[in-house]
């Protein structure tokens, strides 16, 4: 049965959701504080709306960048009844409790489905939902949820679902950071990128990060599918709740942010995070 989705965020990952529930017939509401991303929603079959329209929708989700922004959507929501807002996007997983008590307040059940994926893996609808929260509201999701991924796992209890994808973000970024410190390393010894690249894809050391950003990174294509500055983001809420929770010196995330501002620095924010190659570069010469 088509359901009419709100999307508040039209980013790449808000427009990647777009898509898929377009592609599978339901109707899509979107808002986002920059217009053009509105018109290139309406351009692909939805409709752009204003954030009480949104509220309107059968189910919303959430795609902003930042818990802050996320909070604000539950504080400015019109009256309503029994909604439910997935929250889709990396967030602080303490914060994501007392937002959920603040908006059942408000009658809106919050629950979360951050991505483990890419804007890319959420187009091909292959990224893995992290689903923790309220179980009906979670079963109020799964009505959609197909259309989004198959890949769905249920976590526990709210906030879980940020923890457990904290902890997967610091592996992928360590292991973007490793790939490209390797591509690096394989140039100054005068090696053939491509290549080694091939050859280091056949061996131990391959990941599913070294298959997608490898041929990144040598390519020197850092068209944004997931963005520096949202690795940037994430990681230092990694730092931050490693510390609220007893481990203050995690020394490759510590490591990995030197590397990332680093990349700020040199203005590379908006590029794919894959672009982690550039800053790693950079560093190996100074």
């Amino acid at each position: 049965m088509a359901t009419t989705v709100g999307i508040f965020g039209l980013g790449l990952i808000g427009t990647a959701l777009a898509e898929r529930l377009l592609a599978e017939g339901h109707g899509v509401v979107g808002y986002d504080v920059d217009e053009v991303r509105g018109t290139l929603l309406r351009e692909k079959g939805g409709m752009p709306a204003d954030p009480e329209a949104i509220w309107q929708s059968d189910i919303i989700l959430s795609a902003v960048f930042s818990t802050d922004q996320l909070a604000d959507i539950i504080v400015a929501a019109p009256e309503v009844t029994d909604k439910v807002l997935v929250t889709m996007s990396t967030c602080d997983p303490d914060q994501i409790v007392e937002l959920a008590e603040s908006a059942r307040k408000r009658s809106i059940v919050l629950v979360e489905a951050p991505i483990s994926g890419t804007s890319l893996q959420v187009r091909q609808g292959t990224a893995l939902l992290l689903l923790a929260g309220d179980a009906a509201g979670l079963d109020a999701f799964e009505q959609v949820a197909d259309a989004i991924s198959p890949n769905r796992e249920r976590v526990g209890v709210i906030g879980n679902g940020n923890r457990t994808k904290l902890a997967i973000n610091s592996v992928l970024g360590l292991n973007r950071a490793a790939v490209a410190e390797g591509l690096v390393l394989a140039e100054s010894l005068g090696l053939d990128p491509a290549t080694y690249l091939q050859t280091a894809l056949r061996s131990a050391a391959r990941s599913d990060v070294m298959d997608a950003k490898g041929p990144l990174m040598v390519a020197r294509d850092f068209t944004p599918l997931g963005r520096i500055a949202q690795s940037q983001k994430d990681f230092k809420l990694i730092r931050e709740m490693a510390a609220r929770n007893g481990h203050a010196n995690l020394p490759m995330v510590n490591r990995y942010l030197e590397v990332m501002e680093n990349a700020e620095r040199a203005g590379d924010g908006d590029l794919d995070n894959s672009a982690v190659f550039l800053a790693v570069s950079r560093m190996a010469k100074s």
